[in-house]
């Protein structure tokens, strides 16, 4: 089941310099840096960044909680959604995917292991 919103991801053109743009911001270092993604724990939440030639065409993806995400996206399927992007490990253990629902809007989940699930169940 949906636990609540964890994730947010920006598309940015440059990573290096949206990271230290963000890091001012948030006030803090981010917990997960690689050349592929960074995020940033802020207050229970994740703001992310993404590498992409076009930030802002797709808007951001909001990914909510979930403690499985397999079971999820299987739960997600039958609903009536449409994969995306399957359900992916993009490192320290934590899993996404996102689906299309019916309407065509992206839909991510996230099984992420650095968040309190508790508190958001």
């Amino acid at each position: 089941m949906i636990q609540g919103l964890r994730t947010v991801i920006y598309p940015v053109a440059n990573l290096a310099e949206a990271a230290a743009w963000y890091a001012r911001v948030a006030g803090k270092a981010p917990y997960f840096d690689q050349p592929f993604y960074v995020g940033f724990e802020i207050g229970g939440f994740e703001l992310g960044l993404i590498p992409d030639g076009q930030p802002g065409t797709a808007g951001a993806t909001a990914y909510w909680g979930t403690q499985d995400a397999d079971a999820e996206l299987a739960r997600l399927l039958e609903l009536g959604a449409t994969v995306e992007s399957p359900v992916a490990d993009v490192g320290e253990g934590i899993r996404v995917a996102t689906v299309r629902d019916p309407f065509g809007n992206l839909f991510g989940i996230i099984q992420n292991p650095h968040f309190d699930n508790t508190r958001l169940a």
